[in-house]
C-alpha cells in the first residue's frame, strides 16, 4: 500500500537496523532562514530525518531536513526506507528524530484500532495519546490527507454530473450500468475499501463491473475512460496531471491520513525549537500543495530533494546560503 499500511514481513522479524536504517548521508543543502529558523534555534544539533520510500514520503522527508538545516542542525538523511515498520522503529528507538507520519497508519496499522476516527484532528489527538507512551511526540498535522477516492475524467463527468459518493451510489441505482469501476485487488477486498465504502453508501457494484489492476495502470484507464470511476489517492499527481475529477466523500467514510511530524520524544525535549520550526511548514501542506510537487518527481521525473527544497524556497521558508 502506498502509505504503508501492511507491515513488511521482513521488517517485523528483524531488528530496526536490517532495514536499512544503518544507511544516509549528509544534507548539503546551502540554505539560511527565511521565514523559519531565524537565529539558528537548532544550531549545535545533529539530527536524522527519515522517511518510507515512496515520492511523498520521500518529498516530506526532505523538506523536513530543509528545514533543520536552515535553523542550524547538522542533518543526516535516511529517506526512503522500505515499509512502514523500518522508518517508524527508527524514530522510536533513537536512530532517527524525525518523519512525517500518518495518523490513519497510526492508528489502525501501529495501535491496532480497526474503527477510524471521522473527525481529523480528533483522531490525530488520539493517535498523539497513543503514541506518548511510546516515546513518539507527534506535532500538529497538516490538511494533506492521502486518503483514498474515485475519480473520472472530465468526460465522463460531463455525462454523469457526479460530484460525492452519494452521487455515485444514487447512479449505480438509477443507471447500473454506468457505473463500472477500476481498483486495486487490496481495495477491492479491504474493509475499508469497496466492501465498506458499498456499504456505507447504500450502493451495491455488479462484480463484473469491477476491475481488479496496479495502481498506475488505474489513473491511465480512469483517465481515458475505460472505466466510469477509478480508485486514487487524493493527494497523487496524476490527478491533476490527467485532470481527473474527485468525488467527495460526504459521509466521511475513508480514514484521514493527515501527515504530521512524527518525532522522538527525548530529541524534542533537548531541542524543543523543532516544533516552532516546523509548524509553519507543516500548516502550508495541503492536498493541492502534495498534488503539485508529487506531479513534479511522478509525472516530470524531477528528483524529490530538490523538488522540496524548490518548494521551501519559493514559500519563503528559507533562502539561498
Amino acid at each position: 500500500m502506498k502509505r504503508g499500511r501492511v507491515l513488511t514481513t521482513a521488517c517485523v522479524l528483524v531488528l530496526a537496523a536490517a532495514c536499512g536504517l544503518t544507511s544516509g548521508s549528509p544534507m548539503v543543502d546551502d540554505v539560511e532562514p527565511g521565514s523559519i529558523g531565524r537565529g539558528e534555534p537548532l544550531k549545535g544539533a545533529s539530527l536524522t530525518v527519515t522517511s518510507k520510500e515512496f515520492t511523498e514520503q520521500l518529498i516530506l522527508g526532505a523538506i523536513m531536513g530543509i528545514a533543520f538545516q536552515a535553523a542550524g542542525a547538522d542533518v543526516l538523511d535516511r529517506t526512503g526506507i522500505q515499509g512502514s515498520i523500518g522508518a517508524r522503529e527508527a524514530v522510536k528507538s533513537g536512530d532517527a528524530d524525525g518523519m512525517y507520519e500518518y495518523t490513519g497508519t497510526a492508528w489502525i496499522t501501529y495501535q491496532g484500532n480497526s474503527e477510524p476516527i471521522a473527525d481529523p484532528r480528533a483522531q490525530w489527538e488520539a493517535v498523539r495519546k497513543a503514541d506518548l507512551k511510546n516515546g513518539l511526540t507527534w506535532l500538529p498535522p497538516a490538511s494533506l490527507n492521502n486518503t483514498y477516492a474515485l475519480a473520472m475524467n472530465r468526460s465522463h463527468y460531463k455525462k454523469y454530473g457526479t460530484k460525492t459518493l452519494s452521487d455515485v451510489a444514487a447512479l449505480s441505482k438509477s443507471d447500473p450500468g454506468a457505473v463500472t469501476l477500476c481498483v486495486e485487488s487490496e481495495f477491492a477486498n479491504r474493509a475499508d475499501g469497496l466492501p465498506g465504502m458499498e456499504k456505507a453508501y447504500g450502493m451495491s457494484v455488479p462484480a463484473n463491473n469491477v476491475t481488479q489492476m496496479d495502481t498506475g495502470i488505474i489513473y491511465t484507464q480512469a483517465a481515458k475512460g475505460s472505466c466510469t470511476y477509478g480508485e486514487v489517492f487524493t493527494t497523487d499527481g496524476r490527478i491533476r496531471s490527467m485532470d481527473l475529477v474527485v468525488m467527495a466523500d460526504d459521509r466521511k467514510f475513508f480514514p484521514n491520513y493527515n501527515a504530521a511530524p512524527e518525532i522522538n520524544s527525548k530529541a524534542l525535549k533537548k531541542w524543543p525549537a523543532i516544533a516552532e520550526v516546523l509548524d509553519p511548514v507543516t500548516a502550508k501542506l495541503d492536498n493541492k500543495v502534495a498534488q503539485e510537487l508529487n506531479a513534479k518527481v511522478d509525472v516530470a521525473g524531477e528528483d524529490p530533494h530538490q523538488v522540496a527544497l524548490d518548494w521551501m524556497k519559493e514559500e519563503g521558508f528559507v533562502k539561498e546560503g
